[in-house]
């Protein structure tokens, strides 16, 4: 669970619904219109979809769990595996690796390309091409996202055109005024609300998540190669160290941080 994801966008719905019930009088029922929802939910959603192939939509949708709930192995975590994994290849080859419990399906993945023998330039291509796979899967999530986060205000702005020209087409009709005003208000409070509250928010949560599980994979990669080459576990210690900052590089090499 991502506290500062889950703390940051329920503090922010909180601090505007609280907005809207203290401006309302205790009556936020008042910011609530079904012709602002559909113009400018309905609206952005089918925008979206429009720009994107369905299967990346609700692919999209997925994604943004990650926002929330996502687990990933600290560098150091994954650093201690490989040195292990490499004591281990030196001392009894590729095959005693076989058994190992390795929590990560990407380092599993190299491990078995190790086991079943392939050359290294076959395992440098086949993690790589992963390595990038993955993060244009995840590109496009973040560009779903980002792009809500730019139509979700230009619907807003639509609406509130068409809440003005209906207040201006009958101003000779006082009661109809106020309901095309609130539509035009509103249209823009939701635009810049899923904006800024919900789509921009978790685009950059999910960018976020993409340069760490990058960051890990290309670890891994190094890792994977080291032990194919043979390196002793120290030397590839020391070079998947450098994926660390440099205060947790003093302490995972024992000094002073």
């Amino acid at each position: 669970m991502d506290i500062a994801t889950l703390v940051g966008m329920i503090g922010a719905i909180g601090f505007v619904v609280m907005a809207m019930i203290i401006g309302s009088s205790g009556d936020p029922a008042m910011f609530a219109d079904l012709v602002s929802v559909l113009i400018v939910v309905g609206g952005s959603i089918f925008v979206v979809i429009a720009k994107f192939t369905m299967g990346q939509f609700l692919g999209a949708g997925k994604a943004a769990a990650k926002a929330f709930m996502f687990k990933i192995e600290a560098p150091e975590e994954l650093i201690e595996k490989a040195v292990q994994l490499g004591d281990s290849a030196r001392k009894g080859g590729f095959l005693a690796l076989e058994e190992a419990d390795i929590p990560n399906a990407f380092m599993q993945k190299g491990v078995n390309m190790l086991v079943d023998g392939h050359d290294a330039d076959v395992v440098r291509a086949t993690l790589l091409k992963d390595i990038s796979l993955t993060e244009k899967r995840h590109e496009t999530a973040i560009a779903i996202f980002r792009s809500l986060g730019d139509v979700a205000p230009a619907m807003g702005m639509i609406g509130t055109l068409i809440g003005l020209v209906a207040m201006l087409s009958n101003m000779d009709d006082p009661k109809a005024i106020g309901p095309a005003m609130a539509v035009a208000l509103l249209t823009t409070l939701y635009g810049a609300f899923i904006a800024n509250v919900i789509a921009i928010p978790l685009a950059d949560k999910l960018a976020i998540r993409n340069q760490q599980e990058k960051q890990n994979n290309q670890l891994i990669l190094d890792a994977i190669l080291g032990i194919q080459d043979g390196q002793n576990p120290k030397v590839i210690e020391g070079i998947l160290r450098n994926y660390l900052a440099q205060g947790k590089r003093e302490v995972a090499a024992g000094e002073p941080a």
